[in-house]
């Protein structure tokens, strides 16, 4: 019986994965995680699979850990599968090899995802993949949503039958997060079609002592050869069982599969060779070309491994002249890329040398591919001597590998509807319209597909949602070009974007902004108006703002915008949404909590009768007049490269405007100017007391304190107000707090910490269109004023604030818990640090193309950042101190030659200061900058090899001063899949500092489990609550004697905070600072984020430390107990986060039990803190 579901691709694959599987053995991973995910949540409610049995999920530590379990399980006799992706697939490719050499049946679903190189990318290709296809593994791969319910099915039918493992695979994010309706297997119909005889004997061969036998024997070179070929067999069988399968489906659904199928004309002269959902793309063009009179074709490629020769020649037509084949990886230095390879081997093989091959890469990194591409690799393989090895989708204006595209093609069918909706990460808008899709699919006849886009931001960034509706199959896998209703849900992105390109004529654009119709005049631009008035726009305005904050839902506009967009475009008869949306809201918030649902569903009665139609004069039409964005003065790079991508058209640079290896240069946020915040602070001078605590948490370093003489004023703008600085250290100083308008996000944390005087706060949060014109001016007036030169404490509070911040403006979410700690301690060693950084937030929004955050001091100096991968950071951090001391090593050695040959006094004065202080910052950078002054004059009068050894000497000018190694990271590397080279690194005892950044879950990639988890936390991979207690990381570095360790949690106690930085830095040795960062995935209000970390530590559930190696080289006990007894009750923190609460509404009597285990657990780690402070040493 089909059952028609409104999913995605990852829910599909984990549909039927769930049905067909003993166990899952998983980790996290971007665009994959989902698929586990679900499995988990369906676990946790009792969800039953074929054998009757609830799925056994476990998460491990990595992927390679993930498939050495999957590998266990599955010799031990349990249908067992993973979900992964990218680098993630590449970490489980050892084991591969060995469940396809033991024969041992599996499927890995794989939304197939880029690798990272010169850079990273968590969008589709195929380049994971590809990397697989010697492994021996079968790869099936699925092109749409509907697809990978059938193909998922098909390899596990065609595993268990063969005995080769199955590596299902599917595009990332274009397929994976891709919503579509399609119809579901039921499990009572797959039960019907699994060969269960196969199954019953894959238990009996699994490893049992009462019939042992022995696996993975290691073999000599006289009989490894002749074993690797005795599966032949099963490989050979492989083909034929897939077509039974896909038979089978055909016969239970009516959908009809091959292995390769052949979509358009029969006579075809040109067909495109393709795998994935590019192959959708090239369906719906062959259609619309072969309707105008040309004859195309197209082969989607179903099974690529076992590649069958016979089959694909089989399906061309015996018209076809020339086979353009497209591959979505590349392979540098190869012939060409897998596809194209294959095609070539193929014909070949089979003598067909009449018919031209030619080969080209499309879609790397989830480029766009649209029917106007597909459309440019027709008309080339229509030339005489068509390109090969071209590439589509880009202007390669460098090896000038790319088809021009100069025809654009619409080939949506008729009586689709098209929407656009520009919203910003955490207002809620994806996921509206995600239920605006299953709302939809679910309740009309008609086809839906969503699709999200994100920029590189976190919470605060950009997305955009795609929606389509209508009567035909919806085949398309690419982003809308032309849409019929456009919402803006954000104001600022009226001058930022070009939203409005492609709407057709006498579409519909729904802005949510403050503007009355009298404003709007003045507050959009010239080019916005133009297009509205010339296209004969229906043009609807709400402040959506202003009714969340009336309603208390802050910045969740989701729920009004949703109501406004049925009431405006009336695809269903609006009465029914709002019954179906208000469901919706029942099922997506239930968890949160009934004054949460009644909020929402106020929100959508409110929204209608809110909604304004804007009557604009037709002189829009032709005006000149209007908003302009933000004028900056930036860099040529931010102008030519930075800018472009910003406003959204990345896809128009050229190759030329890359640099080769992704390295880019830093300060470059500073110029985006994105003005999101809805209120920002405004200083209050008379109620100031200069602690400057609204500068030290504030996440995106948008609020700081200036200082300066009165002379140095004299041009300051009317409305900069300044106070006379306090105390000794800045006699004859003014004092400011400046708020640089634009680049905040409005969390409000800084007013929160403020403590004012008498009750009076020194900061009030005010509307951004308030503050803007004045704020702004001040601002660049302050980034003005001179430098002080006093050399301010990092010591303290108050005067680490006046140093500058060089890690500024990031895509961090407002409120964030971790931006804080770095800024902080770029702010005390940024100008000599290198960073080495893991992948995860940390990485992202410190660097995601196209701007950086972190930034450079008056003298051009600042932290050297780079990011290698996940699993790798300490090493890669480790890397760098090995290569720093060696150079350094190499340093000291030259000066100590030089001193032997004879030097100039005071040159030889530097030079033994240098050496003696080398590993101090700032003896050696007092002694380096002599060496700069005193060397250009001397190495002009040496000659011969003194003047040699001179200059290579001052060649080394930037290694003079201590290089501060920092490697940063969260919890799911320090705790996870990176402990074991974090453990290395610290036992080597190399001088180097680590900072996790913990959050107690992958925030990353959607708020996952990690084993810095505790108990009773409900977090992804957790459905029901966390069952065993958090790993104590910091008492295990402390085993080893000769790590620093402290905990530290930013606002409970920032002297502590700053003095375990300080000692952490300074210690020669290895150094690891474990800080408690609350996070959006913590279900808290991120406004008040600074208060959880002073609660943490005040209810018992943090606890403040440090573990300092230098006190027992002074027979002092080295562990310091900062915390105090809790003064809080524990319980009462734990539901005031929605990751416990809602576990005491889904589990009421598990969420009792954890929460007391939780509670004794965090005692009984006090308790034995509280037993190594006090003890003798």
């Amino acid at each position: 019986m089909a059952n028609k579901m409104t999913i995605d691709g990852n829910t599909a694959a984990a549909y039927v994965a769930y049905a067909f599987s003993d166990v899952a053995a998983i980790y996290p991973i971007t665009p994959s995680s989902t698929m586990a995910e679900v499995c988990d949540e369906w676990a946790a409610h009792g969800r039953k699979n074929i054998y009757g049995q609830v799925m056994r999920i476990t998460e491990m530590q990595s992927e390679a850990g993930a498939a050495g379990a999957v590998h266990g399980s599955l010799v031990a006799g349990a249908m067992t599968t993973t979900f992964t992706a990218s680098q993630g697939l590449l970490l489980m490719i050892p084991n591969m090899y060995k469940i396809a050499g033991e024969l041992l049946p599996t499927v890995f679903h794989v939304s197939a995802r880029a690798l990272a190189s010169h850079a990273l990318s968590i969008y589709g290709d195929h380049q994971d993949v590809m990397a697989c296809r010697q492994t021996g593994f079968a790869m099936i791969a699925s092109s749409s949503v509907q697809e990978v319910m059938d193909l998922a099915t098909v390899a596990h039918l065609s595993t268990v039958r063969s005995r080769v493992p199955f590596l299902h695979f599917f595009d990332g994010f274009r397929t994976s997060h891709e919503i579509q309706k399609i119809e579901a297997i039921d499990y009572e119909d797959m039960k019907k079609l699994v060969d269960w005889k196969a199954i019953e004997e894959f238990r009996k061969r699994a490893m049992n002592p009462e019939h042992p036998t022995l696996r993975g024997q290691a073999q000599n070179p006289d009989i490894y050869f002749q074993n690797r070929e005795a599966s032949n067999p099963y490989y050979a069988k492989v083909v034929d069982i897939v077509k039974e399968e896909m038979d089978k489906i055909y016969q239970l659904t009516g959908r009809r599969y091959h292995l390769f199928d052949y979509v358009g004309a029969p006579d075809a002269d040109r067909v495109i060779v393709i795998i994935g959902s590019g192959a959708e793309a090239v369906d719906e063009t062959v259609e619309y070309l072969n309707a105008r009179g040309e004859k195309v074709g197209v082969v989607k490629v179903r099974l690529y491994r076992p590649f069958s020769v016979n089959d694909f020649v089989n399906v061309l037509p015996s018209t076809v002249k020339t086979i353009g084949v497209l591959d979505r990886t590349k392979e540098p230095g190869s012939l060409g890329e897998p596809l194209y390879e294959d095609v070539c081997a193929a014909l070949a093989e089979k003598g067909l040398h009449h018919i031209k091959v030619v080969g080209g890469r499309y879609g790397v990194g989830q480029k766009e591919f649209t029917p106007s591409m597909v459309y440019a690799v027709f008309k080339n393989l229509s030339k005489a001597e068509p390109k090969n090895h071209f590439t589509v989708g880009i202007v390669d204006d460098v090896t000038f590998t790319s088809l021009e595209i100069d025809e654009e093609i619409d080939t949506t069918p008729a009586g689709t509807h098209r929407c656009k909706f520009y919203g910003l990460g955490s207002d809620g808008t994806v996921g509206a319209n995600k239920n605006s899709i299953k709302i939809i699919g679910d309740h009309t006849d008609m086809f839906v597909q969503g699709f999200f886009y994100y920029d590189s931001k976190k919470s605060g960034g950009m997305t955009v949602s795609h929606l389509r509706f209508g009567e035909k199959p919806i085949k398309a896998p690419y982003l809308l070009n032309v849409a019929d209703f456009v919402a803006c849900h954000n104001p600022s992105y009226v001058t930022r974007y070009n939203m409005l390109e492609g709407i057709r004529e006498g579409g519909i654009f729904l802005l949510n902004s403050q503007w009355t119709e009298e404003e709007m005049d003045r507050e959009l631009p010239a080019s916005m108006k133009n297009i509205i008035a010339q296209k004969k726009l229906k043009f609807y305005n709400i402040d959506a703002i202003k009714l969340a904050e009336e309603i208390g839902l802050g910045g969740r506009i989701n729920m009004i915008m949703q109501a406004a967009f049925f009431k405006l475009t009336n695809i269903i008869p609006f009465e029914d949404a709002v019954k179906y949306m208000k469901d919706a809201v029942v099922k997506t918030y239930g968890k949160k909590g009934e004054k949460i649902v009644n909020m929402n569903h106020q929100a959508i009665d409110k929204a209608i009768e809110n909604i304004v139609e804007i009557k604009y004069p037709q002189s829009w039409a032709t005006t000149t007049e209007g908003a302009q964005p933000e004028e900056i003065d930036a860099t040529e790079y931010f102008n030519n490269y930075v800018k472009p991508i910003l406003a959204q058209e990345g896809d128009k640079l050229p190759v030329s405007k890359f640099s080769p290896d992704g390295v880019v240069p830093v300060e470059t946020t500073r110029f985006e100017k994105r003005g999101i915040a809805v209120k920002v602070p405004r200083w209050i001078p008379e109620n100031c007391i200069q602690c400057n605590q609204c500068s030290f948490v504030c996440p995106h370093a948008v609020i700081r304190p200036f200082l300066a003489k009165e002379e140095d004023l004299k041009d300051a703008p009317e409305s900069f107000v300044t106070l006379d600085a306090i105390g000794n250290a800045y006699k004859g100083y003014k004092f400011k707090i400046q708020i640089s308008p634009l680049d905040c996000t409005g969390c409000g944390n800084c007013y929160e910490v403020c403590p004012g005087k008498k009750g009076n706060k020194a900061l009030e949060m005010t509307p951004l269109p308030e503050m803007v014109e004045v704020e702004e001016t001040n601002w660049k007036f302050a980034e003005t004023l001179p430098e002080t030169g006093i050399d301010y404490a990092k010591t303290s509070v108050k005067d680490s604030q006046f140093r500058r911040p060089l890690f500024e403006f990031s895509g961090a979410c407002a409120g964030c818990g971790e931006t804080p700690y770095i800024k902080l301690i770029t702010q005390l060693f940024g100008d000599r640090m290198l960073i080495a950084n893991a992948t995860g937030c940390s990485s992202i929004y410190g660097g995601s193309a196209p701007s950086v955050p972190y930034c450079t001091n008056n003298k051009g100096h600042g932290p050297a950042w780079a990011n290698s991968l996940f699993e790798d950071n300490a090493e890669f951090g480790y890397g760098f101190s090995l290569a720093i001391n060696q150079r350094r090593d190499r340093l000291e050695m030259l000066l100590k030659q030089a001193l032997e040959k004879g030097v100039e006094p005071a040159l030889a004065q530097a030079f033994n200061e240098w050496i003696e202080g080398k590993d101090e910052a700032d003896a050696s950078r007092a002694a380096g900058d002599k060496m700069k002054e005193l060397l250009p004059s001397e190495i002009e009068k040496a000659s011969g090899e003194m003047k040699e050894l001179l200059q290579e000497i001052y060649s080394y000018n930037d290694l003079y001063t201590k290089k501060s190694i920092w490697i940063f990271g969260g919890d799911g590397w320090a705790y996870d899949i990176g402990y074991g080279g974090l453990d290395h690194v610290i036992a080597s005892g190399a001088d180097v500092n680590i900072l996790v950044l913990d959050t107690e879950v992958y925030s990353n990639t959607g708020g996952q489990s990690s084993k810095a988890t505790p108990t009773g936390a409900v977090a992804k991979f957790a459905a029901a609550g966390k069952r065993v207690k958090k790993k104590d990381l910091g008492l295990m570095a402390m085993s080893y004697g000769y790590v620093y360790v402290a905990s530290v949690s930013m606002s409970a106690n920032p002297a502590q905070l700053i003095k375990a930085l300080n000692e952490a830095e300074s210690y020669k040795g290895p150094s690891i600072i474990i800080a408690y960062a609350p996070c959006i995935n913590h279900g808290i209000n991120m406004g008040k984020s600074q208060l959880e970390t002073k609660l943490a530590v005040e209810s018992g559930y943090w606890t403040l430390y440090r573990y300092n190696p230098m006190l027992a080289l002074e027979g002092k006990n080295p562990f310091i107990l900062d915390s105090k007894e809790p003064t809080r009750s524990m319980q009462e923190f734990l539901k005031g986060e929605i990751r416990y609460s809602s576990l005491l509404k889904q589990f009421p009597d598990v969420a009792e039990e954890l929460f007391a285990r939780a509670e004794k657990e965090a005692r009984a780690r006090y308790d034995y803190y509280k037993k190594l402070a006090e003890m003798p040493y």
